[in-house]
Order: structure tokens, then C-alpha cells, then sequence
């Protein structure tokens, strides 16, 4: 791709992924899915404008690393050490039975490979802990029982999904699965969550210390992005996905950063939150580029529309996307209306869902077919949840905790 062809297609997908996302959040729906529809409207899809070139993918590539960086910045460890055994319940339940689900209706009744099942199933055990702290904080309900338990299993349901992101990423690059590599991978990932937090908070330090003595702007946004990238790399130096680098780095720097090691590795909350204002524009630019992409890799034309394939795909995975996650929060004790706001609070995909998804693709897992079927069911269970959490709420919430 030439340089000024490059510079038009860039121009394009930043105007066209804002305009779709404010679209998309003044219909009440998450910006990401706006970013998403702006890729299938530029792309093969409908106007045929441009496709995902190499460059653009890279670009989508540090998009992906770095959202996974704002994911583990956002992260609270001490909510997850703290949060109970009611959340670590509805986490354990809502991660299993939708891998188990979606696994076993792709293999055994859509007929699809034992990888392909499992990336299907692993690709519904994702929860956006974004999407729903917006809804809780919208009905005013973060600090409520209710909010509380679903925080603290949104978080485990983030490290988790990530492991399993880099467990699914060792068997598509081995080509197949293979337990003596993956119990491999495993013991290195484990040690890398252990090490690579406590590195970046040393790191941190001393960026801390530069920061304050440097007489030039912008060194805090320089080496933040410098650390998560080598992370990134570091990641995929012991076989796992980039991505898991970014997701350790985030949470190292989290404001609720948590090691029982020892006191002197406690978070600076004031320098957590200097990193992520000076982060977010970075982030803002990057991480739309990467789901317009998403929206690129999609061909809607090639796909059969009059096949009921399609449809009784997307239907099933769909039904077993959302009953998985809800069974979870009807296992524990809580009243009815509350297990049912928990539940609906755990259902929301987002953007940690498409990231499965486009990992699915990019392997070679996903045809075009499963791709957009996957991609419908992730939209779908991005948009319909903070829509029935709202309604269920202003009919119900005498019936829920005080908040």
C-alpha cells in the first residue's frame, strides 16, 4: 500500500469510527459497537472502500495490546481478593458453562473440529467489566450489594478469559492441541502474571522519579507505552498472546494494585490516575482502529443469508451466551430479582469478546461464516443487556439491595 493511500484509509477509519460510536451512544448503546458497524459500512461488506492491510492490522494490533492495558488498568485486585465467595461463584459457573455449552453444540451438533468448538466456546466465556460498570453506575446500583458481587466476578471472569486467550492462542499456533505444550505455556503464563506485575510496578517507579525531574513534556505517555510494549513482547517471547503483556502491565499500575509481598509495592493512587488521563488519549486513538478493523475482516456478501445454518448458529450460541452467564448468579443465595440483575450483568460481551474473535480469525479457526456468526452473537449480547438491566430495574428496584 502506498504512503498517501495508507494516510486516506487512516483518515477514513478515525472520522468514520467516531462518527458511528457517538451514533451508537446516543442510541443508548455501547460506542464500541458503533466503532465495529463503521468497519462493516467502509468495508467489502457495503461500499467496498477500502480492506484491512497489513499496516492497518498492526496499527489494530497495538489497538488490541492496548486496550487490554486500559482493561488491566481498570482491574481491582483488592475487589477480587475481597469480593467473597458469592462472586467467585458466579464467576467459576458464568466462565464453565458457556465454554462447556458453546463446546459441545459446535462439536456435537454444528459438527464443527475439536479447536474450532473450543474457540467457540471460549469466545462466549468473555465479560466486558466496562459495559457493565456504565450500566451499574447509570441505574446507581456499583455500590449496591448486587453491583458489588457482579464487580468482583467481572473481574476474575478478566483474568481467566485472558488465560484461556493464551491457552486457545498456544493450540491455533501448534495447529492443534497438544497438553503437554499447553501444560507448558501454562506454567510460563502463571509466572509471568506473577513476575511481570511486580517488574512494571519497579518500572513504575523509576518513571515515576524521571517524570518528576524531566524538563521536557510527554515523558510519562512515552514510557508508559514503551513498558506495555515490551511486555507485549515479552509475552510472546514465552508463547503467549501480546496481549497478555498489556493486560499485566495494566493491572501493575492499577490504582488498586494489591501484592501481599509487601507494603513498599503499594499503589501511588495519584500517579495511577496522572498515568491513565495521560494514557486515555493514546488509547482513544488506537482502539478504535482496531474494531474498525474487526469490521473490515467481516465479508457479509459471502456469506448465505438464505442458509439456516446461519441462523440456527447464531440462535443457539446466542441462547447458550446468555443462559451461561445468567445460571451463574441463580446458584448463589440472593433473591430473585437480585440473582436476575446479577445475572443480566454478567451476560455483556464488548470489546473482550471481539478480541477472542478476531484471535479465532486471524489463526485461521473461524471461516468467514463462523466469524460473523460469532460477531452477530457478541453484538447481540453487548446491546440487549444494558437495555434489560434499565427496564428491569426501574420495575424492580424496591425489590434489590439499598445502594
Amino acid at each position: 500500500m502506498e504512503a498517501h493511500t495508507f494516510l486516506l484509509n487512516l483518515l477514513i477509519i478515525l472520522i468514520t469510527a467516531r462518527i458511528f460510536a457517538e451514533l451508537a451512544v446516543r442510541l443508548k448503546s455501547p460506542s464500541v459497537i458503533g466503532e465495529l458497524f463503521a468497519g462493516i459500512v467502509i468495508g467489502p461488506s457495503l461500499f467496498g472502500w477500502m480492506e484491512p492491510a497489513e499496516a492497518l492490522k498492526l496499527m489494530a494490533e497495538i489497538g488490541i495490546i492496548l486496550l487490554l492495558f486500559e482493561v488491566g488498568l481498570d482491574t481491582d485486585i483488592k475487589r477480587l481478593l475481597h469480593s467473597g465467595k458469592k462472586s467467585f461463584i458466579v464467576a467459576i459457573v458464568g466462565f464453565i458453562a458457556p465454554l462447556v455449552g458453546g463446546f459441545f453444540v459446535s462439536y456435537y451438533m454444528f459438527n464443527y473440529t475439536l479447536l474450532e468448538s473450543l474457540f467457540i466456546g471460549g469466545t462466549l466465556t468473555a465479560t466486558s467489566i466496562g459495559i457493565t460498570v456504565r450500566v451499574l453506575k447509570d441505574i446507581k446500583m456499583n455500590r449496591s450489594r448486587e453491583g458489588q458481587i457482579v464487580l468482583g466476578a467481572a473481574v476474575l471472569d478478566d483474568v481467566l478469559g485472558v488465560m484461556l486467550l493464551a491457552l486457545l492462542y498456544e493450540f491455533s499456533t501448534r495447529g492443534g492441541i497438544n497438553w503437554v505444550n499447553a501444560g507448558k505455556v501454562l506454567i510460563f503464563i502463571s509466572t509471568f502474571f506473577v513476575l511481570a506485575p511486580i517488574m512494571a510496578k519497579l518500572m513504575s517507579v523509576i518513571i515515576k522519579h524521571f517524570n518528576r525531574v524531566s524538563e521536557i513534556p510527554g515523558l510519562l505517555p512515552t514510557t508508559i507505552v514503551s513498558m506495555v510494549l515490551f511486555f507485549a513482547w515479552l509475552a510472546h517471547v514465552i508463547g503467549a498472546p501480546e496481549l497478555l503483556g498489556g493486560f499485566a502491565a495494566g493491572i501493575a499500575l492499577s490504582r488498586r494494585f494489591f501484592l501481599p509481598l509487601g507494603i513498599s509495592l503499594r499503589s501511588d493512587e495519584g500517579f495511577s490516575k496522572t498515568i491513565e488521563q495521560q494514557m486515555q488519549p493514546i488509547i482513544s486513538l488506537f482502539t478504535p482502529i482496531f474494531f474498525v478493523v474487526v469490521g473490515l475482516s467481516i465479508n457479509l456478501r459471502e456469506i448465505d443469508w438464505s442458509s439456516m445454518h446461519i441462523w440456527i448458529f447464531t440462535a443457539v450460541l446466542l441462547s447458550i451466551a446468555i443462559m451461561g452467564k445468567m445460571v451463574g448468579a441463580f446458584v448463589i443465595r440472593e433473591s430473585g430479582p437480585s440473582r436476575m440483575m446479577i445475572g443480566m450483568s454478567m451476560v455483556p460481551r464488548g470489546e473482550v469478546g471481539l478480541i477472542f474473535v478476531e484471535l479465532g480469525r486471524l489463526s485461521g479457526i473461524f471461516d468467514n461464516e463462523i466469524h460473523a456468526g460469532m460477531v452477530l452473537v457478541i453484538v447481540l449480547t453487548t446491546i440487549i443487556p444494558p437495555f434489560a438491566m434499565k427496564w428491569f430495574y426501574r420495575r424492580y428496584s424496591h425489590q434489590l439491595s439499598d445502594h
